[in-house]
């Protein structure tokens, strides 16, 4: 029977899409006429932006879970959390899907090696919400307050003439680029570097899996995964942003720039934090852990909060910094 319900969950929740897009279209629209004194287009959503925002959504939770790399957990409040970037902004979005399967490919590579020395190795980096939570939350609260202050749409970056939208869409990128670059860093600086790692504080070397160490491997990995996110943003601002707003904007190609450096300043942030305020300890059998115990030898930092918690540090720190460095240094043609 649950064999069935699984085949079928799809095609129902599918079905379910249509019908739900119309129905948040009628009293958006409803909504918008009692909300506001004159009648505001940039508050109503069209219907094909509801629809777009439910259905491609669902389709890539439902890819993520069905390849295991997200639990019920992780699909559920990933779907919520997709839904609300996408209806923003599909900027927003193409950095999520950028984020999430380049972080998911990156977690599967080399995975019997990690198996080797971390205790919480999961089979397909499989996520929960939590962890959806502390890498996607600070993203989605930004994209929100984007989606009340400007409503639903595409916009080029521009500082001068529209600063607030600038300034969401910068934290947006930035927090998520944050989470790429330190995820590609912890994953595959851990097994493509030929020696141990640098503890942060110290530059000592300490064992690999180890909170708060880098290498030169996990330093440039980090810079391009933010890269690859800020390039994301970039073509769909040029796939989507038409007509005289494009031409008279000040060029794009920082978001490349801004990009690169929110993922590369993320994982040096997420390092410092794992480095003093989070456990890791090397138990008897030589995997890392973080929460000591008879028998662990410490290594470094204190228990004071987990991974979760310095991942959405992290994020929160990025995606303030980054849109106050890129309003500053901006070019304006």
């Amino acid at each position: 029977m649950s064999k069935i319900l699984q085949n079928w969950l799809p095609v129902l929740l599918w079905g379910m899409a249509v019908p739900l897009s119309l129905f948040m279209w009628l009293a958006n629209l409803t909504m918008s006429k009692f909300w506001f004194n004159e009648f505001e287009d940039s508050h109503v959503v069209p219907p094909t932006r509801w629809l777009f925002s439910t259905s491609v959504p669902l389709a890539m939770m439902m890819v993520a879970w069905r390849r295991r790399s997200v639990d019920k957990s992780g699909a559920a409040l990933g779907l919520v959390m997709a839904f609300f970037l996408s209806l923003a902004n599909h900027a927003f979005f193409t950095c999520l899907v950028v984020f999430f399967f380049s972080s998911s490919k990156a977690t599967e590579f080399r995975g019997y090696v990690k198996r080797k020395i971390e205790t919480n190795f999961k089979e397909n980096g499989q996520r929960n919400w939590i962890q959806a939570l502390c890498n996607v939350g600070v993203a989605t609260l930004f994209a929100v307050l984007y989606l009340i202050d400007c409503g639903s749409s595409e916009r080029s970056i521009d500082f001068v003439n529209d600063f607030r939208a600038s300034w969401l869409s910068i934290s947006v990128m930035s927090s998520l680029a944050c989470c790429n670059g330190d995820t590609l860093a912890s994953e595959l600086g851990t097994v493509l570097s030929p020696d141990d790692p640098y503890l942060i504080t110290t530059f000592k070397r300490v064992p690999r899996g180890t909170n708060g160490a880098i290498s030169c491997i996990g330093l440039v990995v980090s810079w391009l995964g933010g890269l690859l996110v800020g390039f994301a943003y970039f073509l769909t601002v040029h796939l989507t942003v038409f007509g005289n707003q494009m031409l008279i904007s000040p060029p794009q190609w920082p978001l490349i720039i801004f990009g690169s450096v929110a993922g590369l300043l993320g994982s040096v942030v997420d390092s410092f934090l794992g480095a003093t305020i989070q456990f890791s300890g090397i138990n008897p059998e030589g995997k890392i852990v973080e929460d000591p115990a008879e028998g662990t030898r410490h290594i470094s930092g204190l228990r004071i909060i987990d991974n979760h918690s310095v991942n959405l540090l992290s994020c929160i720190a990025t995606g303030i910094t980054m849109p106050c460095l890129a309003s500053k240094y901006w070019p304006d043609r």
